[in-house]
C-alpha cells in the first residue's frame, strides 16, 4: 500500500514572467543581498550545517533534498498558503512570509521570500525593506498593515494576537479567511525559519540564487516535482 500523497500541482500560479515590467529585476532590488539589507538579520549564516547533507543546495532546499518525505507536505503547505486561491495576492502573502522571516532573523527565508515579494510589487525591494524595518510607516494598505501586525504577534507567540488586532483587521476590510491565513503563514514560517536555522543551513549572499527563483511562475509543488525528478 502506497503512502504517497495525491496533491495538485499548479503549473501556472500568479505570475507570467514575460509580463513583468521593465522595472522588474535589478531595479526591484534583486541585486540585494549583495548590498547589506536595511533589516537586522543577526550574525552571518554558518558555512557548514550541523548535519551532513547530501547536496550543496542552500537553506531549506538542501534539507528538502536530505528528507524528501518531509519536503512534500511542507511544499504542499506552502503551495496552499502562498500560491492557492486567495483574495490576497501572492505578493502580499510572500510579504507576510518575508516579514516573519525578518523578525526571526532567518537569512535564507528572508532573502528568498523578500525576492518573491519584490518582483510582485511595483515598489520592489524598497517596499519589502520598509515593511520589515518600520511597518507603522510603510506604504501598504491598512488591511495589509493590520494583517502584518497580526503575523508579527504570532511570531512572538500565538497568545500575543489580541481581539483588538483582529477587530482592526476586520475594520480595514480583512475577511476571516484572510485573518486565518495570515496567522497560519506566520506560524508556518516560524517553523520553516527554525528548521533552516536549527540545522545551521547556509544562506548565500549571491543575489542570483534568489532572483532566478523569484521570477519562477510555477508554484512550490511544481518546482519541487521538477527538481526531484530522476535524472535520465
Amino acid at each position: 500500500m502506497s503512502n504517497a500523497l495525491a496533491l495538485p500541482v499548479r503549473s501556472e500560479v500568479s505570475l507570467d514572467v514575460s509580463d513583468l515590467p521593465e522595472t522588474a529585476g535589478l531595479s526591484c532590488g534583486l541585486e540585494w543581498p549583495a548590498r547589506p539589507p536595511l533589516v537586522p538579520l543577526g550574525e552571518p549564516s554558518p558555512s557548514r550545517a550541523h548535519i551532513a547533507l547530501n547536496t550543496d543546495e542552500p537553506g531549506i532546499r538542501g534539507l528538502f533534498r536530505f528528507r524528501p518525505e518531509a519536503a512534500l507536505p511542507l511544499n504542499a503547505l506552502s503551495e496552499v498558503l502562498l500560491c492557492g486561491d486567495s483574495t490576497l495576492t501572492r505578493g502580499e502573502r510572500e510579504l507576510i512570509a518575508a516579514y516573519v522571516s525578518a523578525l526571526n532573523q532567518c537569512r535564507f527565508c528572508f532573502y528568498t521570500h523578500a525576492a518573491f515579494a519584490a518582483v510582485r510589487s511595483p515598489d520592489g525591494m524598497m517596499l519589502v525593506e520598509h515593511v520589515c524595518a518600520d511597518l507603522s510607516s510603510a506604504p501598504v494598505s491598512e488591511k495589509m498593515r493590520a494583517l502584518l501586525a497580526i503575523a508579527g504577534a504570532v511570531q512572538e507567540s500565538g497568545k500575543k494576537v489580541t481581539e483588538e488586532q483582529v477587530a482592526a483587521a476586520r475594520a480595514a476590510g480583512a475577511t476571516d479567511v484572510e485573518i486565518h491565513d495570515a496567522v497560519l503563514i506566520a506560524a508556518a514560517f516560524c517553523m520553516y525559519n527554525r528548521y533552516v536555522d536549527g540545522l545551521a543551513t547556509f544562506a548565500p549572499d549571491d543575489p542570483a540564487v534568489y532572483a532566478a527563483r523569484a521570477k519562477m511562475a510555477n508554484g512550490y509543488l511544481a518546482v519541487f516535482a521538477a527538481e526531484t525528478q530522476p535524472q535520465p
